[in-house]
C-alpha cells in the first residue's frame, strides 16, 4: 500500500513538473502575452478584430516573417544579418530592371524573378563566404555589406522606379487563395519547412551545436563553416523572396525597399525566445514573435497612437521579453 502511494505521488510530482515547465516555456508566455494584448487592442478600436483587417495584417507581415524565419538560424548560430534589408532593397530593383521593357534588359518576368531570387541568394552565399573564409565577425560583416548592397540598390536604379507589371504578376502580393492572401501560404510554406528542418534533422541540431560551443562542436566533426554559409546563403534567398513578393504587393520597385526590414526581423526573432547568444530557440516562438509585433503596430495604430508611440511600447514588450528569457534561463540553470 505504501508502495503505491509512493508511486502515485511521484506521478502527480513529475506531471507537475512537466506542466510548471510546459508553462514556464518562452512560447507559451510570448503566446498569452499576445492573447492579452489581443485582448486589449480589441478595445481600443472595433476594426481590429475584423477579418479584412486580420488577413490585410497577414499581408503586411509576410516579408518580415521570411526574412525572420532564416534570421532565427543565424541567431541561434550566435551571428547576426544586418544586410537582409538591403539585399530586399538591392533584388526589387533587379527585379524591375531586368523586367523593364524600355529598360536595357527587357527580360521575359519569369527570367527576372529567377534572376532576383539568384541576386538574393548570392548576396548571402558572399556574407557568408566573408565570415567563414576571411574569419570576420557577423555584425561587422552584414553592417559592410548593408551599406554596399543599398548602395548597388540606389546606384542601379539611379533614383527611378519601375511600374506597370502585367496583371498576373499581382497575384502573389495582392491575389488570394481559398479566401486567403497568396502571400500567407507561401509563409506558412516555409513556417512549416524551416520548423521541420530546425527541430527534426540532424542539421538543426547541429544548428543548436554551434551556437552552444562552436569549438565543441567543430571536434565532433560538424563542418561549421559550411552551415554557416549555408545559414547566410538562406538568409539572402529569402530576403530575395520578401522582395519578390514585396514588390508584387505594392505594384512598384524602388530603391529604398527593405529599409529597416533587418530591426523589425531581429526584434520577432528576440522576442521569440531565441538567445541572441545563441543555442537557444524555436521556429515557433519566432513566428509567435512576428505576429505579435505586426498586431501591436495595426492595433496602436487604429486606436490613434502615434509612431513614435508604437515604437516605444514594441521596445518596452521586447525588453519584457528578454528579461522572461533570462528568468527562465536561470531557472532551467538552477534546475
Amino acid at each position: 500500500m505504501t508502495t503505491t502511494t509512493h508511486t502515485t505521488d511521484d506521478s502527480q510530482e513529475q506531471m507537475s513538473s512537466r506542466i510548471r515547465s510546459f508553462l514556464l516555456r518562452q512560447e507559451v508566455i510570448l503566446l498569452i502575452i499576445s492573447l492579452l494584448a489581443v485582448m486589449f487592442l480589441a478595445f481600443g478600436s472595433d476594426r481590429f478584430l475584423t477579418t479584412d483587417n486580420l488577413l490585410n495584417q497577414g499581408r503586411l507581415l509576410t516579408e518580415i516573417g521570411l526574412v525572420a524565419l532564416s534570421m532565427t538560424f543565424i541567431i541561434i548560430t550566435g551571428g547576426i544579418d544586418l544586410s537582409v534589408g538591403s539585399i530586399l532593397g538591392l533584388c526589387a530593383i533587379i527585379l524591375g530592371v531586368m523586367w523593364d521593357p524600355n529598360g536595357a534588359f527587357a527580360l521575359p518576368l519569369e527570367v527576372a524573378v529567377v534572376i532576383c531570387l539568384l541576386v538574393g541568394t548570392l548576396a548571402g552565399f558572399v556574407n557568408g563566404l566573408i565570415i567563414v573564409r576571411l574569419g570576420v565577425p557577423p555584425l561587422i560583416t552584414t553592417l559592410a555589406t548593408l551599406a554596399l548592397y543599398r548602395g548597388l540598390a540606389e546606384g542601379i536604379s539611379q533614383a527611378r522606379s519601375v511600374r506597370g507589371y502585367p496583371e498576373e504578376f499581382y497575384v502573389l502580393g495582392q491575389g488570394e487563395f481559398l479566401g486567403v492572401p497568396t502571400q500567407l501560404w507561401v509563409l506558412l510554406i516555409f513556417c512549416i519547412l524551416t520548423a521541420v528542418i530546425l527541430s527534426r534533422t540532424i542539421f538543426g541540431r547541429a544548428i543548436y551545436a554551434i551556437g552552444n560551443n562552436e569549438l565543441g562542436a567543430r571536434f565532433s566533426g560538424v563542418p561549421v563553416g559550411r552551415y554557416k554559409i549555408m545559414i547566410y546563403t538562406f538568409s539572402g534567398f529569402m530576403a530575395a523572396m520578401a522582395a519578390w513578393i514585396f514588390v508584387s504587393r505594392v505594384s512598384t520597385t524602388r530603391s529604398d525597399m527593405g529599409s529597416g526590414l533587418e530591426l523589425d526581423a531581429i526584434a520577432a526573432v528576440v522576442l521569440g525566445g531565441t538567445s541572441i547568444f545563441g543555442g537557444s530557440g524555436s521556429i515557433i516562438g519566432t513566428i509567435i514573435g512576428f505576429i505579435l509585433i505586426q498586431l501591436l503596430k495595426n492595433g496602436l495604430a487604429l486606436s490613434g497612437v502615434t509612431t513614435d508611440g508604437t515604437i516605444v511600447v514594441i521596445g518596452t514588450v521586447l525588453i519584457l521579453a528578454i528579461l522572461i528569457n533570462n528568468f527562465i534561463q536561470r531557472r532551467s540553470g538552477n534546475g
